[in-house]
Protein backbone atom coordinates (compact mmCIF):
# COMPACT_ATOMS: atom_id res chain seq x y z
CA UNK A 1 0.00 0.00 0.00
CA UNK A 2 1.53 3.16 -1.14
CA UNK A 3 1.65 6.11 1.42
CA UNK A 4 2.80 8.56 -0.78
CA UNK A 5 0.89 11.21 -1.87
CA UNK A 6 1.54 14.15 -4.13
CA UNK A 7 0.49 17.80 -4.43
CA UNK A 8 -2.01 18.22 -7.69
CA UNK A 9 0.79 20.26 -9.30
CA UNK A 10 3.18 17.57 -8.62
CA UNK A 11 0.95 14.57 -9.84
CA UNK A 12 0.43 16.71 -12.96
CA UNK A 13 3.92 17.68 -13.57
CA UNK A 14 5.05 13.80 -12.70
CA UNK A 15 2.31 12.48 -15.03
CA UNK A 16 3.42 14.51 -17.64
CA UNK A 17 6.90 12.80 -17.79
CA UNK A 18 5.31 8.97 -17.16
CA UNK A 19 5.97 8.83 -13.77
CA UNK A 20 4.14 5.13 -13.21
CA UNK A 21 3.47 6.08 -9.37
CA UNK A 22 2.26 9.82 -10.38
CA UNK A 23 0.13 7.56 -12.69
CA UNK A 24 -1.21 5.39 -10.40
CA UNK A 25 -2.43 7.81 -7.74
CA UNK A 26 -3.99 9.88 -10.34
CA UNK A 27 -6.18 6.62 -11.12
CA UNK A 28 -6.43 6.14 -7.51
CA UNK A 29 -7.60 9.67 -6.88
CA UNK A 30 -10.32 10.36 -9.62
CA UNK A 31 -11.34 6.81 -11.49
CA UNK A 32 -14.20 6.99 -9.19
CA UNK A 33 -15.19 10.01 -9.76
CA UNK A 34 -14.57 10.42 -13.69
CA UNK A 35 -16.71 6.94 -13.52
CA UNK A 36 -19.85 8.71 -12.33
CA UNK A 37 -19.67 11.21 -13.99
CA UNK A 38 -19.40 8.92 -17.41
CA UNK A 39 -22.09 6.94 -15.98
CA UNK A 40 -24.67 9.91 -15.49
CA UNK A 41 -23.93 10.35 -19.34
CA UNK A 42 -24.53 7.07 -20.84
CA UNK A 43 -26.25 4.98 -18.10
CA UNK A 44 -24.72 1.94 -18.68
CA UNK A 45 -22.02 0.53 -16.47
CA UNK A 46 -19.53 -1.28 -18.97
CA UNK A 47 -19.25 2.21 -21.64
CA UNK A 48 -19.08 4.30 -18.67
CA UNK A 49 -16.23 1.92 -17.86
CA UNK A 50 -14.55 1.88 -21.18
CA UNK A 51 -15.11 6.05 -21.29
CA UNK A 52 -13.33 6.54 -17.75
CA UNK A 53 -10.54 4.70 -18.92
CA UNK A 54 -10.28 6.24 -22.46
CA UNK A 55 -10.29 9.25 -20.62
CA UNK A 56 -7.24 8.31 -18.34
CA UNK A 57 -5.66 7.42 -21.39
CA UNK A 58 -6.23 10.38 -22.96
CA UNK A 59 -5.15 12.33 -20.17
CA UNK A 60 -1.78 10.57 -19.38
CA UNK A 61 -0.72 11.19 -22.97
CA UNK A 62 -1.95 15.01 -22.83
CA UNK A 63 -0.50 16.95 -19.56
CA UNK A 64 1.20 18.49 -21.92
CA UNK A 65 -1.87 20.87 -22.37
CA UNK A 66 -2.67 20.82 -18.95
CA UNK A 67 -1.96 24.06 -16.77
CA UNK A 68 -1.99 24.40 -13.30
CA UNK A 69 -4.06 27.17 -11.74
CA UNK A 70 -4.69 26.73 -8.73
CA UNK A 71 -6.15 23.24 -6.13
CA UNK A 72 -9.06 21.52 -8.26
CA UNK A 73 -7.39 22.76 -11.29
CA UNK A 74 -6.60 19.16 -12.51
CA UNK A 75 -9.69 17.29 -11.49
CA UNK A 76 -11.74 20.38 -13.67
CA UNK A 77 -8.92 19.54 -16.49
CA UNK A 78 -9.82 15.97 -16.64
CA UNK A 79 -13.82 16.29 -15.86
CA UNK A 80 -13.32 18.62 -19.12
CA UNK A 81 -11.68 15.95 -21.16
CA UNK A 82 -13.99 13.59 -19.60
CA UNK A 83 -17.22 15.42 -20.90
CA UNK A 84 -15.33 15.36 -24.61
CA UNK A 85 -14.82 12.39 -24.80
CA UNK A 86 -18.17 10.95 -23.75
CA UNK A 87 -19.74 13.62 -26.19
CA UNK A 88 -17.97 12.79 -28.98
CA UNK A 89 -18.50 8.98 -28.44
CA UNK A 90 -22.26 9.42 -27.95
CA UNK A 91 -22.19 11.30 -30.96
CA UNK A 92 -20.15 8.80 -33.01
CA UNK A 93 -22.94 6.52 -31.72
CA UNK A 94 -25.59 8.38 -33.19
CA UNK A 95 -26.97 8.44 -29.97
CA UNK A 96 -26.03 12.58 -30.04
CA UNK A 97 -28.12 13.07 -33.63
CA UNK A 98 -29.76 16.36 -34.11
CA UNK A 99 -33.45 16.37 -32.78
CA UNK A 100 -36.11 18.61 -34.39
CA UNK A 101 -36.59 21.56 -31.66
CA UNK A 102 -40.49 22.99 -31.58
CA UNK A 103 -39.82 26.94 -31.08
CA UNK A 104 -43.33 27.48 -29.21
CA UNK A 105 -42.11 25.66 -26.65
CA UNK A 106 -43.97 26.78 -23.32
CA UNK A 107 -41.69 28.28 -21.11
CA UNK A 108 -43.53 28.33 -17.99
CA UNK A 109 -44.60 24.59 -16.46
CA UNK A 110 -45.85 24.83 -13.20
CA UNK A 111 -43.94 23.44 -10.67
CA UNK A 112 -46.27 22.03 -7.91
CA UNK A 113 -43.78 20.54 -6.53
CA UNK A 114 -42.33 21.95 -3.38
CA UNK A 115 -38.62 22.09 -2.57
CA UNK A 116 -39.19 20.21 0.31
CA UNK A 117 -41.11 17.62 -1.24
CA UNK A 118 -38.31 16.95 -4.01
CA UNK A 119 -35.18 17.00 -1.14
CA UNK A 120 -37.38 14.01 0.39
CA UNK A 121 -36.64 12.16 -2.52
CA UNK A 122 -33.37 10.12 -2.41
CA UNK A 123 -30.71 10.90 -4.28
CA UNK A 124 -30.40 7.48 -6.27
CA UNK A 125 -33.83 7.74 -7.24
CA UNK A 126 -33.25 11.48 -8.82
CA UNK A 127 -30.05 10.21 -10.37
CA UNK A 128 -32.10 7.66 -11.72
CA UNK A 129 -34.53 9.80 -13.34
CA UNK A 130 -32.13 11.77 -15.16
CA UNK A 131 -30.54 8.91 -15.84
CA UNK A 132 -34.39 8.12 -17.80
CA UNK A 133 -34.23 11.38 -20.00
CA UNK A 134 -33.00 10.66 -23.43
CA UNK A 135 -29.96 10.87 -24.75
CA UNK A 136 -29.87 14.27 -25.85
CA UNK A 137 -31.76 15.98 -23.43
CA UNK A 138 -29.89 13.88 -20.58
CA UNK A 139 -26.46 15.16 -22.21
CA UNK A 140 -27.11 19.06 -22.39
CA UNK A 141 -29.10 18.95 -18.77
CA UNK A 142 -25.94 17.28 -17.50
CA UNK A 143 -23.44 19.50 -19.08
CA UNK A 144 -24.94 22.36 -18.22
CA UNK A 145 -26.91 21.70 -14.35
CA UNK A 146 -23.87 19.60 -12.92
CA UNK A 147 -20.91 20.21 -15.56
CA UNK A 148 -20.99 23.83 -15.26
CA UNK A 149 -21.10 24.01 -19.26
CA UNK A 150 -22.10 27.41 -20.92
CA UNK A 151 -24.63 26.74 -23.66
CA UNK A 152 -22.27 28.27 -26.11
CA UNK A 153 -20.12 25.50 -24.61
CA UNK A 154 -22.62 22.74 -24.92
CA UNK A 155 -23.50 24.02 -28.35
CA UNK A 156 -20.14 23.91 -30.02
CA UNK A 157 -19.77 20.09 -28.15
CA UNK A 158 -22.83 18.84 -29.94
CA UNK A 159 -23.36 20.87 -32.93
CA UNK A 160 -26.45 22.78 -31.81
CA UNK A 161 -27.07 26.34 -31.54
CA UNK A 162 -27.22 27.56 -28.16
CA UNK A 163 -30.78 28.60 -28.12
CA UNK A 164 -31.31 24.63 -29.52
CA UNK A 165 -28.96 24.10 -26.03
CA UNK A 166 -31.30 26.11 -24.34
CA UNK A 167 -34.58 24.95 -25.38
CA UNK A 168 -33.34 21.14 -25.08
CA UNK A 169 -32.54 22.22 -21.28
CA UNK A 170 -35.89 23.73 -20.98
CA UNK A 171 -37.59 20.39 -21.73
CA UNK A 172 -35.08 18.48 -19.73
CA UNK A 173 -36.03 19.89 -16.99
CA UNK A 174 -40.47 19.73 -17.92
CA UNK A 175 -39.76 16.09 -18.17
CA UNK A 176 -37.75 16.14 -15.24
CA UNK A 177 -40.15 17.99 -13.30
CA UNK A 178 -43.06 15.32 -14.61
CA UNK A 179 -41.42 12.57 -13.74
CA UNK A 180 -41.20 14.28 -10.29
CA UNK A 181 -45.00 14.93 -9.93
CA UNK A 182 -45.60 11.41 -10.86
CA UNK A 183 -43.10 10.18 -8.25
CA UNK A 184 -44.31 12.52 -5.23
CA UNK A 185 -47.97 10.85 -6.34
CA UNK A 186 -47.02 7.56 -6.29
CA UNK A 187 -45.46 7.82 -3.30
CA UNK A 188 -48.52 9.59 -1.31
CA UNK A 189 -46.51 13.29 -0.74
Amino acid sequence: MRTESFSERDLASRCAVNDRDAQGELYARYAARLYALCFRYVGDREEAQDLMHDSMIKAMGSFRLFSYNGEGSLYAWLRRLTVNIVIDRLRSMSKLRMVPLDTTMEWDVQDSAGDEDVESIPASVLLEMVASLPSVKRAVFNMYCIDGFSHKEIAAAMNISEKGSASILAKSRAQLRETVKDYLKRNGR
